[in-house]
């Protein structure tokens, strides 16, 4: 297989249907954009998923971190570059920058992966995938110059504000709660009144355990300053315990 450039790039279009009120790209669907870079950008060179499901594997989001200066508005066409920094025997480091035709740059993203056995659910070795295949695509050099996501620390579990229940339309092609589902659900905390006057800069999240259709998310909110708030997402069902399922950070800032 020839080998191609380390760093990809996607371009994708701001749907207006796939706009808020203020006519700017959702977040949740940003993150289904950066989500398919990174499958496209896997796929090309042959270690992404159209591979990985011919020998039962499969790679799944553990972490992911946003942070934007401008959201993309309705009807722009934009970039997503994407590229490998670091490639370990558990766990890659895939980097992401939004920018737009004439260069402008949205925002960056850091996400971790791993790469998982589709039967036992467990992680694999990702270095014996194709004779570590991944390690020639490793870019050290290029530049996406935020925080990596974090370990997200929450306080002695209260009451959740709200809990919800799973359907159809949460699963995703791993059988599992589809990993921008969870944004999405967590946003909606937060009402229309409030991101009239507030932008979301910087959102992370990080994934514990997966969730199915049926499960029941109840999602807990603590307020670290006064636009930085935490998120725990937690599952329920009939058959188990309450267990974590993920946690969130948000950096809201004031609109201009």
């Amino acid at each position: 297989m020839e080998q191609l450039s380390k760093i990809g790039r996607y371009n994708f279009l701001a749907e207006p249907f796939h706009c808020d009120f203020s006519n700017h790209l959702f977040m949740g669907h940003l993150g289904n954009h950066l989500l398919n870079a990174a499958d496209f950008h896997s796929n090309e060179r042959g270690y992404g998923m159209n591979y990985l499901n011919t020998v039962n594997k499969t790679w799944v989001l553990s972490r992911l971190a946003i942070e934007m200066e401008e959201m993309p508005k309705a009807y722009d066409r934009f970039f997503v570059e994407t590229w490998v920094d670091c490639a370990m025997k558990f766990f890659t480091s895939r980097n992401f920058k939004i920018i737009d035709e004439s260069g402008f740059v949205y925002g960056y993203g850091k996400s971790v992966w791993a790469m998982i056995d589709l039967d036992t659910r467990q992680p694999v070795d990702i270095l014996m995938v194709r004779n570590g295949l991944v390690n020639k695509y490793i870019e050290e050099e290029y530049l996406c110059p935020i925080e990596r996501p974090s370990r997200v620390k929450m306080l002695v579990k209260s009451e959740p504000i709200r809990s919800i229940e799973t359907y159809y339309s949460d699963v995703d092609v791993n059988g599992h709660i589809n990993s921008v589902r969870y944004i999405e659900h967590v946003l909606n905390l937060w009402d229309l009144s409030w991101y009239k006057e507030y932008f979301i800069k910087r959102f992370e999240i990080a994934y514990v355990a997966e969730s199915h259709q049926g499960d029941k998310l109840n999602f807990y909110l603590e307020q670290n300053e006064y636009s930085v708030f935490n998120v725990r997402i937690t599952k329920s069902n009939a058959d188990e315990e309450e267990k974590e399922v993920c946690r969130c950070s948000l950096l809201f800032v004031k609109r201009d």
